[in-house]
């Protein structure tokens, strides 16, 4: 057996699933707490690509260094990103709260081929190159070769940021504002609860976390398009369900899940069925786990 190929499957799978994770948490927050499928997130993720594109390429005109560059373009994409999934929350689901299940699941999937076909407008080429932003650590050196600076930078990155949302969720006064709406959002709101705000922010947070993810993916892939978020979301849907979608420590191991099988199987089977194995999974596991990994299956009150 290859063990060289082994790690090198294994370091990307673990690249991969941390950018799945860092989408799915923002649709898993959202089921967790109004229970619908924001199917509009994976646009949020490629509209932060874009907008990081274009602030890298206005500050790469001056000269500024790399790693500040990169910096910039995060807190811009995140700054944006967070706007527009705070209006599209107001715009396409508020309105929406309280009617038929299937009217905010529509207006998701108008909202998504909205937003891709608002960003055509702008493309002038199917991909558009993306400037690699993360400079070559000189301590990455000796396994450079299988695991770059960039994909280091892109676990970390997901780490910490789970484990502040973590934290966030636990012990903030937020934390438990959100978790009190998940759990029953008229009781909180009884209670003195805004839960319309809770809301809001949860849409801003996860959004936010997308459009870190896309910046940091497009800065390792070296190129952007309109349609990156359909697939991108979907990937990230299947990683919350794998995990079991409400459950933001679920997201996170269902996003590495899905990225380490990926990975080996289109090392070892053929990366022609990458998409194909994804769903494959994410049906076997509807069958045997509807839950997830980590979900708790509902209670049936007699």
């Amino acid at each position: 057996m290859d063990w060289t190929y082994f790690w090198e499957l294994f370091l990307g799978g673990l690249t991969r699933g941390s950018i799945y994770a860092l989408i799915a948490i923002g649709y898993t927050m959202v089921y967790g707490i109004i229970e619908l499928i924001n199917f509009a997130h994976g646009e949020i993720y490629m509209i932060g690509a874009f907008t990081g594109l274009i602030t890298a390429g206005v500050l790469g005109i001056y000269g500024f260094p790399l790693l500040a560059i990169l910096a910039v373009a995060v807190v811009v994409a995140i700054i944006y990103s967070a706007a527009y999934g705070y209006t599209l929350e107001k715009i396409a689901y508020k309105p929406l709260r309280g009617s038929m299940r299937l009217a905010p699941l529509i207006s998701a999937i108008g909202m998504s081929l909205f937003l891709q076909n608002y960003v055509i407008l702008a493309q002038t080429s199917d991909f558009l190159p993306f400037p690699a932003l993360v400079p070559d650590f000189a301590f990455m050196e000796p396994i450079a070769h299988i695991f770059a600076s960039s994909d280091l930078l892109i676990v970390a990155t997901s780490a910490f940021s789970m484990a502040g949302l973590t934290l966030f969720i636990k012990y903030t006064r937020m934390g438990k504002a959100m978790r009190a709406t998940a759990q029953n959002r008229k009781m909180a709101m009884l209670l003195g609860i805004d839960a319309d705000r809770i809301i809001s922010i949860t849409f801003i947070i996860g959004s936010s976390l997308a459009a870190l993810g896309g910046v940091l993916i497009a800065s390792h892939v070296g190129q952007v398009s309109f349609n990156v978020g359909f697939l991108a979301g979907i990937k990230a849907f299947t990683a919350a369900v794998l995990g079991g979608i409400g459950s933001i420590p679920g997201a996170m191991a269902g996003g590495l899940f899905l990225g380490l099988s990926e990975s080996y199987a289109t090392g070892y089977i053929s990366s022609d069925y990458e998409d194909v194995f994804a769903f494959l999974l994410l049906v076997l596991f509807l069958i045997f786990r509807p839950s997830g990994i980590m979900g708790k299956a509902p209670v049936e009150k007699v």
